[in-house]
């Protein structure tokens, strides 16, 4: 018989196990799009929530139209992505952010080097580069609950609805509506290191195919 492994308290500075990385197109109020790199969604059903912190551009943006784009990146672009990580849309920089080595950056898709393309049923752009992108419309924003002792926490749960659907003809198994498995690995952001799927180890006994 074997024991069982060894525990011990820690206290992470974040909370980031291994969940995949998005890009989130909004609209700045001048028309222009803006990028958000964003580690801390979920799907459920046709919903997709979001979390993200509410002094933001993206969130203002997502506040204000109530719309977005769910772009799911592949690890190949990894890079793109982490252009844009110490960016934002907001002038003047919050000085919590000057302090964590953020700049402003109005010109994301271009900061990035990624390609703007048009969407079917929402205004903000979505991402070419991308394989997997999701037109969403916001149904309800959940702001963080207040805990004494935590201090402020400007973040919000953001529930959105998907309206349509885009993937790159490359990952999807021909004359059907499935993602090719062995074709697609999402961007997976482990403790602020980045990483693609490794192999695959089996399947869920719900899988179609």
């Amino acid at each position: 018989m074997t024991s069982a492994p060894e525990h011990r308290a820690i206290k992470p500075s974040v909370l980031y196990y291994g969940t995949p990385v998005s890009l989130i197109s909004t609209m700045n109020p001048d028309g222009t799009p803006n990028l958000s790199p964003m580690s801390s969604s979920w799907a459920l059903g046709n919903r997709i929530v979001l979390g993200m912190a509410t002094n933001g551009c993206g969130f203002l943006n997502i506040e204000r139209t109530m719309e977005c784009v769910i772009n799911m990146p592949s690890p190949e672009i990894w890079k793109q992505v982490e252009r844009i990580a110490a960016t934002t849309g907001v002038s003047p920089v919050p000085d919590y952010k000057v302090a964590m080595g953020y700049r402003f950056e109005p010109r994301k898709f271009e900061c990035a080097g990624l390609t703007p393309i048009m969407s079917a049923v929402v205004v903000p752009p979505r991402v070419a580069e991308c394989p997997l992108q999701f037109e969403a419309r916001v149904l309800a924003i959940h702001h963080v609950t207040p805990v004494e002792g935590d201090g402020p926490v400007p973040v919000a749960m953001i529930e959105t609805r998907v309206e349509r659907v885009h993937a790159h003809e490359s990952i999807v198994i021909p004359g059907s509506n499935h993602i090719d498995t062995s074709r697609w690995s999402p961007l997976f952001y482990v403790f602020r290191h980045y990483f693609g799927l490794g192999n695959e180890l089996g399947t869920n006994y719900r899988v179609e195919v």
